[in-house]
């Protein structure tokens, strides 16, 4: 465990590494962290996403699968250091975002999760696509 002081146990399962680096990203920020990770805010971590989604891009194209793993790994690394940025600023939940998410992500599966059908990719798109538009229009 010398290798990951930030955790109690060795992660083992998907969501055991990601609670990891979630944890890891939050330990770099802490007294016992890095000076430069501390004084990051959410904005400006958030700035060096576009870059690194760029390189996933990249690897995604070139198809080397210990880069695509590496790059992914840097992007998911970059969203919780600026969740953990904003969750110090009281702007955030990483919880409720993730909540949030797995709501959405059912929500708008209507043909998977609910009564409606989609025979198609087509068909799945138009449900999407009607599902978002209802939901923007109870923002307003």
């Amino acid at each position: 465990m010398e290798q990951y002081p930030h955790i109690k146990k060795p992660p083992v399962s998907e969501a055991d590494w990601f609670n990891a680096l979630a944890q890891l990203a939050r330990y770099l920020r802490g007294p016992e962290g890095c000076p430069w990770d501390r004084k990051q805010t959410a904005k400006s971590f958030a700035s060096y996403l576009q870059e690194e989604v760029e390189e996933f891009q990249e690897a995604l194209r070139d198809s080397e699968s210990d880069h695509i793993e590496e790059e992914f790994g840097d992007v998911l690394f970059c969203l919780l250091a600026t969740a953990a940025a904003a969750e110090d600023e009281g702007r955030f939940s990483l919880r409720k975002a993730l909540q949030s998410a797995h709501e959405k992500m059912i929500r708008r599966h209507e043909h998977v999760f609910g009564d409606e059908r989609a025979d198609s990719p087509e068909a799945a798109m138009d449900s999407w696509n009607r599902i978002k538009a209802q939901e923007k229009k109870r923002l307003k």
